[in-house]
């Protein structure tokens, strides 16, 4: 797999190969895009659309993205929490996003720090590194489970109604 520098991913923008919906030029790094927050959820508490969320110590919020990512079949991504928000007490549920993924991208964080994190609406959080595939995917992320392709917004896992009544713990 080889990383796709600034200019590349420009070009891929530019001819329509790789959609950033929303895109934002400040957002560029030399080897990636930095996502910014749409909103924020506190879990028990509700979402944040504007303003600042306050992150407890302690506390998990969900985060989603103001851009909407399509990758072509030949192209996955890794996603990498900006080391401010590490320096803060911030950690992150990150992730791969596959070849064909078309959505925003929902995230978990968790704040390991003793102190309350302020987390803007709007704030870049996450930096989605493109990664060519060596060969074009022969089934892409629609086509092979595709659970969360086209989500906008905070998108959590569905509930499987046999673990709430118990059923599946003895898989575990």
């Amino acid at each position: 797999m080889c990383v796709l520098p600034d200019h590349e991913i420009m070009g891929r923008l530019e001819s329509g190969d790789l959609v950033i919906a929303g895109f934002s030029e400040a957002s560029l790094t030399p080897n990636g895009y930095d996502l910014r927050i749409a909103e924020i959820s506190l879990p028990g508490e509700g979402m944040v659309r504007e303003g600042t969320a306050v992150v407890a110590p302690g506390r998990m919020i969900f985060v989603s993205t103001v851009e909407r990512v399509e990758l072509p079949p030949s192209l996955c991504a890794q996603l990498w929490l900006r080391t401010s928000w590490m320096r803060k007490g911030l950690l992150a549920g990150l992730g791969k996003v596959d070849a064909g993924f078309k959505g925003t991208l929902t995230f978990m964080a968790v704040n390991v720090s003793a102190s309350p994190v302020e987390v803007p609406v709007g704030s870049r959080f996450v930096q989605i590194v493109f990664e060519t595939l060596s060969s074009p995917a022969l089934l892409t992320y629609g086509k092979r489970s595709g659970n969360y392709q086209g989500q906008n917004g905070v998108t959590l896992a569905p509930v499987d109604q046999a673990d709430v009544r118990g059923e599946n713990a003895h898989r575990r």
